[in-house]
């Protein structure tokens, strides 16, 4: 794991949260360590790479010798008669009726201008480029996995908030009625208790609601569904300004290094394409045998019945025109490698912008959470002053329902603020290009590492080294019942 010693990590401030978590709790480290075996979208991205890994062993087969043997077996339907008449008089001949005949031939490649060694160095830079594809992708989908799982943990504390609020207001219609009957409290005053507790009502439907949606896009990233999930580690290496971090993204950026792979991969297709005009030197070795099987008719005259025959040589190529084929293909990858550099530039504009948006966003967010405690304390304070004022008269029922509203809106602020000051933290690792599993100490398992399979493909020679058919390895969630509004007995995020 890289060491980040010089700069900070972050831990939420969760100095309110209850006590420890059930043993069955699940942690962040396991949903990320059942994404990284099991998701769907990294396996596939995976074998895409596996299939870009065999781009240099096509090039090299262009370069090696060619071995084939053709076969032909024939009947004459019309035979052909022939009568030769000479001084020792005249014979009756007729062509064979049937004949076999074989023929092998091997070529070898001596040289070929260039195209495959230029065309092996842009496979291979298409290959690194991939590895450090399959890097972003997976980086992307934990990025997503840790904001599902804060999404669960904070739905799951805002819909705890509104269960809470609802019970209130229903104390207090209940109160506000009792006082009615007393003849304390106007029918006004009941009305805005019962207004308020079906509002409330109402939005802690829509909380249950969000809460199913996070929970279930948890169990389409992770395959498993999510179980009192516990509060999540510190985030390492998170960067002292935002210069700091666009240097290290610079460096280690998956995307910019992989739209470096792709400008020098298309320099060699360049190079292969004005190769083409240049002469090709093969060596080649042939032999030939037919065998007429017997099927002379002719008594007088000897045929012989087989021919065999073998050719060695040198074969010269030299293209002198091809139809402008040769320009079009040169100024076509001239094209490419133009939209290669481009591209390039393109990224490291986007990573520079992305770095820095999510640094922003990050310091935001820890702001926020200070601004939203201190929200939390101070309507808390004023929800108890309200509600002692009311007790002698001096306030109304309309303030204390507008003092539980805006303190349950700084609660369900101050948990968001939670989430996104994490979230944030994350994406802004993934922009450095340390949100990795090789970066996050994953318990799940050896790391999946994409060079073993080149290493393994790059070199094979023969033609019938098949891989066996795939299966799928993903795990599929028909199986996981549809998830509820169901809260943890102890929500994390929610504040006393």
């Amino acid at each position: 794991m890289p060491q980040f010693c010089r700069y900070r990590s972050i831990a939420l401030p969760l100095a309110l949260l209850h006590a420890t978590s059930p043993a069955a709790a699940e942690t962040l480290n396991e949903a990320l360590a059942k994404t990284y075996n099991s998701n769907p979208t990294l396996m596939a991205a995976r074998a895409g790479q596996r299939a870009i890994d065999e781009g240099v062993s096509l090039v090299k087969a262009d370069g090696r010798p060619e071995l084939g043997i053709a076969s032909e077996y024939g009947v004459e339907v019309h035979r052909q008669r022939a009568i030769i008449t000479g001084v020792t008089g005249t014979k009756d001949f007729r062509t064979p009726e049937r004949s076999i005949s074989g023929q092998a031939s091997l070529n070898v490649p001596i040289y070929q201008g260039g195209t495959v060694r230029n065309g092996i160095r842009s496979a291979k830079e298409q290959v690194k480029a991939g590895q450090n594809d399959l890097r972003a992708t997976e980086s992307s989908i934990f990025s997503a996995v840790v904001a599902a799982y804060l999404d669960v943990i904070r739905d799951s504390a805002i819909v705890a908030l509104n269960r809470q609020n609802v019970a209130a207001l229903e104390v207090n219609l209940q109160a506000s009625s009792d006082r009615f009957e007393a003849g304390d409290l106007t029918r006004t005053d009941v009305a805005q208790s019962d207004s308020r507790l079906a509002l409330a009502r109402a939005d802690l439907q829509s909380a249950e609601a969000r809460l199913i949606g996070s929970k279930e896009q948890y169990i389409a990233l992770v395959g498993s569904a999510p179980t009192d999930l516990e509060e999540p580690p510190s985030l390492p290496g998170l960067p002292e300004s935002p210069d700091q971090a666009v240097q290290v993204a610079l460096q280690n950026n998956p995307d910019i290094l992989a739209a470096k792979h792709q400008r020098i991969s298309a320099r060699h297709d360049v190079n292969a394409a004005e190769g083409t005009i240049m002469p090709r030197i093969s060596a080649f070795a042939r032999g030939n045998a037919i065998d007429y099987l017997n099927s002379e008719r002719d008594l007088t005259l000897p045929v012989e019945g087989s021919t065999k025959s073998a050719t060695i040589g040198v074969q010269l190529n030299l293209p002198l025109y091809q139809g402008g084929r040769p320009g079009a293909l040169q100024r076509q990858n001239i094209a490419r490698e133009s939209i290669a550099i481009e591209q390039q530039v393109a990224v490291e504009r986007s990573v520079i912008a992305q770095t820095r948006s999510a640094y922003a966003s990050w310091q935001a967010s820890l702001q926020a959470i200070t601004s939203t405690r201190k929200a939390v304390d101070s309507s808390s304070l004023s929800l108890e002053g309200v509600t002692a004022e009311n007790s002698v008269g001096t306030r109304t029922i309309l303030d204390i329902l507008d003092a539980q509203r805006e303190n349950l809106n700084a609660r369900v602020q101050y948990v968001t603020a939670q989430r996104n000051a994490y979230v944030a933290g994350f994406s802004l690792l993934a922009a450095m290009g340390h949100a990795e599993a090789r970066d996050l100490n994953l318990d799940g398992g050896p790391l999946y590492d994409p060079q073993a399979n080149y290493s393994r493909v790059k070199n094979k020679l023969l033609d019938m080294e098949f891989d066996p058919n795939p299966g799928a390895q993903s795990s599929r969630t028909l199986d996981i019942p549809a998830q509820d509004a169901q809260t943890p007995p102890d929500p994390l995020y929610t504040t006393e």
